[in-house]
């Protein structure tokens, strides 16, 4: 039933999220996009405002910090496109909520269950999906356990979407390199 998946992965400051709205819309004119990160504190707020920004107005919004899937199927309405920008965030939303990180095979769970239901969104809509998350495995091990269980779960969250996902970018530099062709064999 489903369209298909693109995941869209690089560094901070990478562009991804440029250019999953530039790929958003040459899918279709029906966008939800899904803003996974919370206002927090002040800066986290104007990097809000700003992103609002540089989004078409017609499109929707809904912000949600966890259960996306479940937020997705009730509120998809008539979208052809779902953005879900992004998974760095999510991460971070479940690893930090209560403390979670104190308890890493609880945070894991925690953190495929979200993945799976967002997969298993994927898996019943008819709509094409666009998947934003920061590449972390290419850097230094973090230092301390909050961020070595991040990394981890964001990591792996990551394969599973692309295992999922029919194309798959890198982005460095605003530089867009495709890593993953849409295969017959691995299409899903």
């Amino acid at each position: 039933m489903a369209k298909g998946c693109i995941l869209v992965l690089g560094g901070a400051r990478s562009g991804k999220s440029h250019f999953a709205q530039e790929l958003a819309a040459k899918l279709g004119s029906r966008v939800l996009f899904v803003a996974t990160g919370e206002a927090l504190d002040e800066e986290m707020l104007y990097r809000i405002s700003q992103h609002k920004k540089l989004r078409p107005q017609s499109w929707r919004t809904l912000e949600v910090s966890k259960e996306v899937g479940k937020k997705i199927m009730e509120h998809i309405g008539d979208a052809e496109v779902v953005v879900i920008d992004c998974l760095t965030l999510l991460a971070s939303n479940v690893v930090t909520e209560g403390e979670l990180w104190r308890e890493p095979a609880r945070a894991e769970e925690e953190m495929l269950a979200e993945i799976s239901e967002i997969i298993d969104c994927m898996d019943k809509l008819a709509v094409s999906f666009i998947v934003v998350s920061n590449e972390v495995g290419m850097g230094l091990v973090p230092e301390n356990e909050l961020g070595r269980l991040y990394r981890d779960l964001l990591g792996r969250g990551n394969q599973l979407i692309a295992q999922r996902a029919g194309e798959v970018y890198l982005l460095a530099a605003g530089v867009p390199v495709k890593i993953k062709e849409k295969d017959s064999v691995t299409e899903s």
